[in-house]
C-alpha cells in the first residue's frame, strides 16, 4: 500500500473512532473491527502500560497479565522513548487525588 494511501486511511479510522460516543459504541465498534486477538493483544498492552505507569516490575506484569517480556518492552519502549500517546491516557483518565497503585 502506498504510504499516502495508508496515512489517508489510518487519518480515516482515527476520524471514525472519534465519533463514537459511549464505551458501547467503542465496545460494538471494536468487535466489528477486529479479531478476538487483536483486540485482546491491545487491551493487554494498555494494562501493561498502566501497570510500568504504576511503578510493577516485569515479573509482576507477566504473572498478572499474562504479557510476554517482549511485549511488556515493546510497551515500555513505548512509554519511554514514543509518541506520547499512553501519557495522554494516562493524565487523562487519573483521577487527581487517587494514589498509583
Amino acid at each position: 500500500m502506498k504510504k499516502e494511501r495508508q496515512n489517508a486511511d489510518q487519518e480515516a479510522l482515527f476520524e471514525a473512532i472519534l465519533t463514537l460516543r459511549s464505551p458501547e459504541e467503542c465496545y460494538a465498534f471494536f468487535k466489528d473491527l477486529c479479531t478476538y486477538q487483536e483486540l485482546n493483544a491491545m487491551a493487554q498492552r494498555l494494562q501493561v502500560a498502566k501497570m510500568l505507569h504504576s511503578g510493577h516490575v516485569f515479573h509482576e506484569i507477566v504473572e498478572e497479565t499474562g504479557a510476554s517480556t517482549a511485549t511488556i518492552s515493546r510497551v515500555n519502549r513505548a512509554i519511554k522513548d514514543g509518541c506520547d500517546g499512553y501519557q495522554i491516557i494516562f493524565d487523562r483518565t487519573e483521577s487527581p487525588e487517587s494514589p498509583k497503585e
